[in-house]
């Protein structure tokens, strides 16, 4: 984390590129607790995302843009230490999510998004996220992770997502907005619904929400008249989510044989700070995010914290 952030200061002076049109956009996310502690290692412990992004050329009149969006994800959960062999101490169950996803991004006007995605995948040993902990474990040299035999059973997943978005306030010279936010997720991973806000204050003048990276907006071609404009700014999201279903917890109703199985918290308050800029064909975010507890029984209750790591490349 202490070398993203010093490329982050590096980086943010060395604004060259503006006025240009990019129409295609590759994102490598990585969210992990070891981005907030070196010895935290724990529930939602890593996440691994490959992410590409390419504007439509249809719109109608209501629209300024649409963009879709492949996405390939891993996601992987353990109990409050990665090294419980006794079942009866497992806080919260062994967990992998690995899933495909396509998505559409509805820019429309009046700055509002638009946003729907389905995911197909599957949840257990065959997501091979305990493949991935011991890969990572070698690498850093942490002792090897136990447990994993009690993990949530394999099943088929499938999930719809939905989000909504749109500005609500705006300052002067662009300098600060806040654009409320909804999600609603659907499926035999996840069932919630949550609501917050978005607020970002500008270190450069704010871009646009149908034109900023702040809102994976920033793609443009000929049929509009947007270009890739500087950007930098610091953002808070804080969100209120209510859960009533979750499978990395309660293992899945498509296979019931999971051994370690926790009941859900069902209302959870999250808030992600962070910072995100650009430089050349580079966009670049850290944010460090926190959420109150999710289950019940766990050994820590004091919520859990880590980061998400997000390098962008723009393509013609």
């Amino acid at each position: 984390m202490k070398y993203f952030l010093f490329l982050i200061l590096v980086f943010v002076p060395l604004f060259t590129i503006s006025q240009e049109k990019f129409s295609q956009e590759i994102s490598f996310i990585t969210e992990n607790d070891l981005y907030t502690s070196v010895v935290r290692d724990r529930y939602y412990s890593s996440g691994i995302f490959l992410v590409y992004r390419y504007l439509s050329n249809k719109k109608n009149k209501s629209s300024e843009k649409r963009i879709l969006e492949w996405k390939l994800g891993q996601e992987m959960y353990t109990p409050y230490k990665s090294i419980v062999n006794g079942i009866n101490e497992h806080d919260r169950p062994f967990a992998g999510y690995l899933y495909g996803s396509f998505g559409i991004n509805r820019v429309y006007k009046k700055d509002q998004i638009l946003n729907t995605s389905i995911q197909i995948g599957v949840i257990g040993a065959n997501s091979y996220a305990q493949e991935l902990q011991e890969f990572i474990h070698d690498i850093y040299g942490f002792k090897k992770a136990v447990g994993w035999q009690y993990q949530i059973e394999n099943a088929f997943t499938l999930n719809f997502n939905a989000e909504y978005l749109k500005t609500i306030l705006k300052a002067q010279k662009n300098s600060f907005d806040i654009t409320w936010t909804n999600n609603l997720n659907l499926g035999t991973v996840y069932t919630n619904i949550s609501t917050g806000f978005y607020a970002r204050i500008a270190i450069k003048p704010l871009q646009s929400i149908s034109n900023s990276i702040g809102f994976n907006t920033n793609l443009n071609n000929e049929l509009n008249n947007s270009f890739k404009e500087i950007e930098s700014f610091l953002y808070i999201k804080p969100k209120l989510r209510y859960a009533v279903y979750d499978a990395t917890l309660q293992g899945s109703f498509l296979n019931t044989a999971s051994l370690v199985t926790k009941k859900l918290i069902p209302v959870v308050f999250d808030i992600e700070v962070g910072i995100k800029c650009t430089s050349n064909r580079f966009n670049f975010g850290y944010a460090f995010i926190y959420n109150t507890s999710k289950s019940e029984g766990l050994k820590h209750t004091y919520g859990h914290k880590y980061g998400n790591i997000t390098i962008s490349y723009l393509l013609r």
